[in-house]
């Protein structure tokens, strides 16, 4: 177990409680921003003020202390800290996703990861063409080395995903929780963007992981046939899970946006250029781009929680959605993504010389946007043209759906 693990975990966990909780913690993080970007990972600080404020556990099971709140709940959460800190709120949407996915997971590998730590961090790479699952009896053995391992540093618990082997076994995407200390964590993450996210490689060597904490990919397509929906009867576990991924990718990219925005409105407002001598706020050009900037991040927000909703809905009936609504979800999700990065996109076009300095806030955000780009949930091309495919009668290229 992580050292840092089990703190507070008898307080009654609510969106309400728990939004008001990341509110408080935007300063405190905010102030670690810069340490964060040099050491590469999340400060000591930030991740133990994240863990003691329990946000992790917006769409973690009532049944082990989570608030296992509406999807929007999370939106909320990684938005505000987003806009304190990009590598924070990243690092901060993939435990609150991760502890939702493993409500799907067989109640006997729930209960022995949150009985142990019920405040876990629980890091995670679902590409399952990084690794090979054999089975063996009671379980299987994982090997492989999985990149962009967002916030492992300090993490409880690893999902590795892998294609499982062996005599007899179909071949088949499944996911597998592994413990802190059984797995390796490689510093590879030296990049241009998202720096203080630590999304490192990590390794796992021939390491034995039970049936009860090992998934299926199938498994989590929604409609309340996982197996933890048998412990877990909320709509949350009844989601589409990968249907709904871009939408935690996407609402980090607005809150990213919106700080800027914001911070950008504070420089501009009394700004002058030194060519001219005019106010910045006087030009027209800027003017329009400033509105179409603050119009695009609205937008996207809205798009999010739209999809949120949606999703919901239908978990809410006890439905298995509809592929044309799952491939909606991931295109409008990854829309909202593509307004807020354009959004960034203008305002740092109208910073002139002045946003080419590190000091300028709108630099590490073009290039922490620019990266959230590069996530397959944020892959316009990819996600849009398979929502397209299916709007025109084909079948969805997208085997995790």
């Amino acid at each position: 177990m992580n050292e840092a693990a089990g703190a507070e975990t008898a307080t009654v966990r609510t969106r309400e409680n728990l939004l008001a909780r990341a509110r408080g913690l935007m300063e405190t993080v905010r102030e670690r921003t810069d340490e964060t970007e040099e050491t590469r990972r999340l400060a000591p600080e930030t991740m133990r003020a994240m863990r003691e404020s329990g946000i992790q556990r917006i769409l973690q099971p009532a049944r082990h202390g989570g608030a296992e709140a509406h999807f929007s709940g999370m939106a909320d959460i990684v938005e505000t800290i987003s806009i304190a800190c990009s590598a924070a709120g990243w690092c901060l949407t993939q435990y609150c996703s991760h502890n939702c996915l493993l409500g799907y997971w067989p109640p006997e590998g729930q209960d022995e990861i949150w009985e142990a730590v019920p405040d876990a961090m629980v890091a995670g790479v679902l590409i399952p063409s990084c690794g090979r699952a054999v089975r063996v009896d009671g379980g299987w053995r994982i090997s492989g080395r999985w990149p962009f391992a967002s916030g492992v540093y300090g993490a409880d618990w690893f999902i590795a995903t892998a294609f499982t082997e062996g005599d007899g076994v179909p071949k088949r995407a499944q996911m597998h929780a592994v413990p802190f200390g059984q797995f390796e964590i490689i510093d590879t993450w030296h990049t241009a963007g998202l720096r203080g996210t630590g999304s490192a490689d990590v390794a796992v060597d021939d390491v034995f992981v039970p049936d009860r904490r090992a998934l299926a990919i199938d498994e989590t397509k929604g409609g309340g046939n996982a197996p933890g929906c048998a412990v877990n009867d909320a709509a949350l576990y009844k989601l589409p899970a990968f249907a709904m991924f871009s939408i935690n990718q996407s609402i980090v990219a607005v809150g990213v946006a919106q700080a800027t925005y914001d911070d950008f409105i504070a420089r501009t407002r009394d700004r002058v250029a030194r060519m001219s001598g005019k106010s910045m706020a006087d030009y027209s050009t800027a003017q329009v781009k400033v509105a179409e900037a603050h119009t695009a991040i609205e937008t996207a927000r809205l798009l999010l929680h739209h999809c949120c909703d949606a999703g919901m809905a239908v978990a809410a009936r006890g439905e298995v959605a509809p592929m044309p609504l799952k491939t909606e979800l991931r295109a409008k999700a990854t829309m909202a993504g593509k307004l807020a990065a354009e959004a960034v996109d203008l305002l740092f076009h109208l910073s002139g010389g002045a946003g080419l300095y590190d000091r300028n806030p709108i630099s590490r955000a073009m290039r922490d946007l620019n990266c959230i780009r590069g996530h397959i949930t944020q892959n316009w091309d990819v996600n849009a043209s398979n929502h397209g495919r299916v709007l025109l009668g084909l079948d969805s290229a997208d085997p995790a759906l």
